[in-house]
């Protein structure tokens, strides 16, 4: 694999991660209009919900199989326009079963575009032989910014929902298409190396399990942000309606800033060092949340969660790729799985909790589910395997 091929490489999955940023955050920000444009009950509207991640996980476990056969940028090239044109008709049907059908769709495809970018950039990391995982998840929050906006502008000027987002997979399908032409399987460059106990053909859900609980973990933080944070600033904090919108969108901003930087720490660090310290910032922003005075107390412990809960997800890929270095894809196919765990429990685990209890309280179980990151972060290990600075590994060619 030539430089060249490695900077394409790379620079298009990047391009990958973002789209899927903008697609995903223009479906989300948008349920209100969904549920008005389609008559969804407030009590069918969870069950609509629900069923997204639950087919992404699905779609997750089949790409595992797929891509036995084929390569994952294969299934990148052909589920990412899926999920474009899912968003589509979301915006495009009048019935209930329009949306059901667009709805499962796109959460099959997100399923199978998730696995195969991780994949993918895992695959590339191993290549460059140094960090550069949380740079596509950049990408990915950049996304979610740009989308967001977008939603933002469309609600503002009353535009249907089709008229939304038709503009964006007319100019996003194309693009998507182009770039795929340039993606890049890294680990063919160098062929698969040797790797710890589990790292041969077989994945040891065993040696998998603490990465699993961590995703898990690091997704309930994240879901109680994007569900709850407007909520609990201004019911519990007593901010305004219109300062109730800006915890999310400080908490994406500092997500793109901390996982920009992000790959310097993990070269300098390592990334346990990178993950303890998440970690502990993330659970030191709930801590905040749950005990702050007014909104802007509130608000400072929303950005520290950002830069916190940023680095962690990226790094749970990038293990799993370092722990199964012969069979990275199998593992991060099943690693995936427990991100739409973690948002299937998350939301309602707070909400729940919040009714029954307080939700001052409720933001300390996700504190404690971040805390116990700590217990598994030897498994982003072992300290031989970093990358970077003076712990990188002889590679062939420096690119990038």
């Amino acid at each position: 694999m030539t430089d060249a091929g490695l900077r394409y490489g790379r620079a298009s999955l990047g391009l990958s991660f973002g789209v899927q940023g903008v697609a995903f955050a223009l479906l989300v920000t948008r349920i209100p209009a969904i549920q008005d444009q389609y008559g969804i009950s407030d009590g069918l509207l969870p069950v609509f919900l629900a069923a997204v991640p639950i087919l992404a996980g699905a779609g997750s476990v089949a790409t595992e199989k797929v891509v036995a056969r084929v390569r994952p940028g294969v299934v990148l090239r052909w589920s990412q326009p899926l999920v474009l044109l899912a968003l589509l008709g979301v915006g495009a049907g009048r019935e209930v079963w329009h949306v059901a059908v667009a709805l499962g769709v796109f959460g099959l495809a997100v399923g199978a575009l998730d696995a195969s970018m991780n994949m993918l950039g895992v695959s590339l990391q191993r290549a460059y032989g140094r960090s550069i995982m949380l740079g596509f998840h950049a990408a990915y929050s950049l996304g979610g910014i740009v989308g967001a906006s977008l939603a933002w502008a469309g609600a503002r000027w009353d535009l249907s929902l089709f008229l939304s987002y038709l503009p964006v997979v007319v100019v996003l399908l194309p693009a998507a298409l182009v770039g795929s032409r340039w993606y890049t399987e890294g680990k063919g460059a160098k062929g698969r190396e040797p790797g710890p106990v589990g790292a041969g053909g077989a994945v040891s859900f065993r040696l998998l399990l603490p990465l699993c609980l961590v995703m898990s973990f690091a997704y309930i933080g994240d879901s109680t942000v994007s569900n709850w944070s407007a909520k609990y600033l201004q019911d519990v904090l007593g901010g305004s309606e219109q300062l109730a919108t800006v915890p999310y969108n400080v908490y994406m901003v500092t997500t793109l800033l901390g996982r920009a930087l992000g790959d310097l720490g993990v070269r300098r660090f390592g990334a346990v060092a990178v993950v303890r310290g998440g970690s502990l910032l993330a659970a030191g922003g709930f801590a905040v949340v749950a005990v702050a005075p007014g909104a802007w107390v509130g608000m400072f412990g929303f950005t520290m969660l950002g830069f916190g809960l940023c680095v962690i997800v990226p790094q749970t890929f990038a293990a799993a790729g370092r722990m199964f270095p012969g069979n990275s894809d199998a593992a991060v196919a099943r690693l995936n799985i427990f991100n739409y765990v973690g948002f299937l429990v998350g939301s309602p685990l707070v909400g729940a909790l919040g009714d029954a209890w307080s939700y001052r309280g409720a933001m300390l179980v996700p504190m404690v589910l971040v805390l116990a990151t700590l217990v598994y972060a030897r498994a982003f290990g072992p300290e031989p395997a970093r990358y970077g600075g003076g712990h990188e590994r002889p590679h062939t060619a420096d690119v990038g």
